[in-house]
């Protein structure tokens, strides 16, 4: 009997979609199938099933895809990508904020939504005039808007602005996405066991996929701007794949950080599941976000902090452009006043966001003297100000 998270019958799947076999380098299966083995312990509902499986039928026909392009034009493995500014930080911390300011400086390179969504364009396109995968990703936003209000409230993915590229990491599987939305305890614990470096390894082939495909539009930039909060926890690992990165460390509140985070995950369970103990979220949550700090300070212990910019919160939304100019410059590179017109124009376009529900600590079993206690080095080290 064949089950719903079956590895062969997904892969099968995915290369008869695509009318291609090619995965291409870099082992991903092993991590697919410790997966897909929690995902069939789980207690998923149907439409959790259908939702989780077809996102990973897509990643896998996304990596035929791309192999195919990469097959048919090598020279996308000589794009250069090279010293990339990556804005990291807790959840809701400032991160999107600062990184689609960076973004907006025609002089850097980002990921958009609709190119995290469907990295890989068919294999007829041809670059020129509005890319078809634009208004597959807007109808895919309004969908979103209109199926999953809460969650898109919580956590917009706009097909225009600047994207974090967890995407990637998620697609080699070798990520903390699918435990945000599922309970999988074995591949959890399995985890913290692994190398990331494969999951790497693909975040930087589908980056010099990205920019091959810009430069096939006119699109040029100096560098890539990043980010994710995933990347926290693998700091050593980010920067052997990419050595000349510039880190920028949004810094918040981690009572604020971890209740919106939970939030966030206990509204993803929810999608996938009709039973959710939100005392078990919030539990993993907090136990994940002090691990995966815990593991930056350390690797930053090592760093030059020439290699790093602190940015608070509280700061970054008082005055965003002030403390932009901070990376500038660190990295030696002027901030020019087209830069800044672009920044403020951004500011005064970006998309406003719905107010997110309500959430308090207390409901996902957390009381802000436990926060406290398990960041205590973190908030000597980063967010009190008689250190600084």
């Amino acid at each position: 009997m064949v089950t719903p998270f079956d590895a062969a019958a997904m892969l099968a799947e995915a290369q008869r979609k695509e009318s291609l076999t090619d995965w291409g380098p870099g082992e991903f299966e092993r991590p697919l199938r410790v997966l897909l083995t929690d995902y069939e312990r789980a207690d998923l509902n149907p439409i959790g099933t259908h939702i989780l499986r077809s996102g990973i039928v897509h990643s896998l026909r996304m990596r035929l895809r791309a192999q195919e392009w990469i097959r048919r034009h090598p020279e996308i493995l000589d794009e250069q990508v090279a010293a990339p500014i990556v804005v990291v930080g807790m959840m809701r911390s400032g991160t999107t904020l600062v990184q689609r300011l960076l973004a907006a400086d025609p002089r850097f390179l980002c990921a958009y939504g609709w190119e995290v969504v469907e990295v890989a364009p068919k294999l007829d396109e041809t670059f020129t005039g509005t890319d078809p995968r634009i208004a597959i990703s807007e109808a895919r936003e309004a969908k979103s808007r209109e199926l999953a209000p809460d969650l898109f409230t919580i956590h917009p993915m706009y097909a225009r602005e600047a994207e974090e590229e967890i995407v990637f990491l998620a697609d080699a599987f070798l990520s903390h996405v699918p435990e945000s939305g599922a309970q999988l305890p074995h591949y959890r614990s399995w985890l913290d066991q692994q190398n990331f470096t494969p999951a790497y390894d693909h975040l930087h082939r589908m980056l010099q996929f990205l920019q091959w495909q810009k430069r096939r539009r006119g699109v040029h930039g100096e560098r890539w701007v990043l980010k994710s909060p995933a990347h926290l926890g693998y700091l050593n690992v980010l920067r052997a794949r990419f050595p000349g990165l510039h880190l920028v460390h949004m810094h918040r509140d981690p009572r604020t950080t971890i209740a919106s985070g939970a939030s966030l995950n206990a509204t993803l369970h929810a999608m996938h599941a009709d039973d959710v103990d939100a005392h078990r979220v919030g539990a993993e949550w907090l136990q994940r976000m002090g691990w995966t700090n815990d593991r930056a300070m350390a690797v930053r212990d090592q760093w030059d902090p020439l290699c790093v910019t602190d940015i608070q919160f509280d700061d970054a939304v008082a005055d965003p452009i002030r403390q932009v100019s901070r990376v500038y410059e660190a990295i030696g590179v002027p901030l020019t006043d087209q830069a800044q017109q672009a920044m403020r124009h951004w500011l005064q376009v970006r998309p406003r966001e719905d107010a997110r529900p309500p959430y308090r600590l207390a409901d996902y079993g957390l009381c802000p003297e436990q926060i406290d206690e398990r960041f205590t080095l973190y908030n000597k080290r980063f967010r009190d100000r008689s250190n600084a």
